[in-house]
């Protein structure tokens, strides 16, 4: 059993060791791509400074949005997270419109890459540095559940597929003489880049602009209220995430003659099963009496056996 002093420290050292790869990456890439004039090499060492550069943002992001709550920021810091995605998701589409217009310029002047043997044994250098540190985020991952690492694990696979592209540029631009492979596949990685940042993006502007759970989470939801015997309906279901923490607000339909110290306990005990599949979830909830009808005209029962009108 992994204590949380164990998780931090464990978490810290998988960020420091991405860091640690990033850097040793760059530094090898930029003497590469000087060496050879690889506009794929080029691509490759945009996307490893971006995983510099991201993981920094990463880090600093995760750090305040692990702050607590505080008198200006009762909801808590958890998008910050997303801010720096957004960060991130600038930095991305400037270095892919540039390697773009390099692999374009390239292309059309018929330029021609030199030096393979150097660009290929960075890449197979970056390879294995890379597969070391998956191994090692995997162990991370697998002992703290870290949904940082696990991310960052994502993007370091993608990074293998990246350097086996510049070694088949490479080859097929110098030791098999096809003039232009080096620049098709330097635009094929800004596209790829340019493809991941949007994906980033939509991910990011979900959480700032408060997007609702998933259907099929709302649905397991409401279906944990539906267990309760006291609990006669929900209404006005309104959910969003920022950072690692949900939010949740409902009102709830319970019998019009309870009393006040009734209708509580009804909430504690709601709140308590709901916690116990949903943890750390942040919930509020307001009580109407049974048969009272909400703004869009729905009556007690309505959203518990039509979870999709949530």
């Amino acid at each position: 059993m992994t204590t949380g002093h164990d998780s931090g420290a464990l978490n810290r050292s998988a960020a420091y060791a991405s860091i640690s790869v990033a850097v040793l990456l760059v530094g090898l890439k930029a003497w590469a791509a000087w060496s050879t004039g690889s506009t794929a090499m080029l691509g490759s060492l945009a996307d490893t400074a971006l995983d510099l550069v991201a993981s920094l943002a990463t880090l600093t992001g995760v750090w305040v949005a692990a702050q607590p709550v505080d008198d200006k920021h009762r909801f808590g810091h958890g998008k910050a997270e997303a801010i720096a995605a957004m960060f991130q998701v600038t930095l991305i589409s400037i270095s892919a419109i540039s390697l773009a217009f390099h692999s374009i310029d390239q292309f059309l002047s018929g330029s021609r890459t030199a030096g393979a043997d150097e660009g290929i044994g960075v890449s197979v250098i970056a390879i294995v540095a890379t597969l070391g540190l998956l191994g090692w985020q995997r162990h991370v991952i697998a002992r703290t559940s870290s949904l940082a690492i696990a991310t960052d694990h994502v993007h370091y696979q993608s990074d293998l597929f990246l350097n086996l592209a510049v070694i088949a540029a490479l080859v097929l631009d110098q030791y098999m003489g096809i003039k232009g492979a080096d620049s098709l596949f330097g635009l094929a990685i800004a596209l790829w880049l340019g493809w991941g940042g949007w994906g980033a993006s939509q991910a990011a502007i979900e959480q700032l602009m408060d997007k609702e759970w998933p259907e099929d989470k709302k649905a397991r939801f409401i279906t944990v209220l539906g267990r309760h015997p006291e609990l006669h309906g929900v209404h006005d279901l309104r959910t969003r995430t920022s950072g690692n923490r949900d939010f949740v607000q409902f009102h709830v339909w319970v019998d019009g003659g309870m009393t006040v110290r009734e209708a509580h306990r009804v909430m504690d005990e709601i709140e308590e099963k709901l916690l116990a599949e949903f943890p750390d979830v942040e919930i509020l909830i307001h009580p109407d009496p049974d048969g009272l009808v909400d703004e869009k005209g729905f009556a007690a029962r309505d959203v518990l056996s039509e979870p999709d009108l949530a």
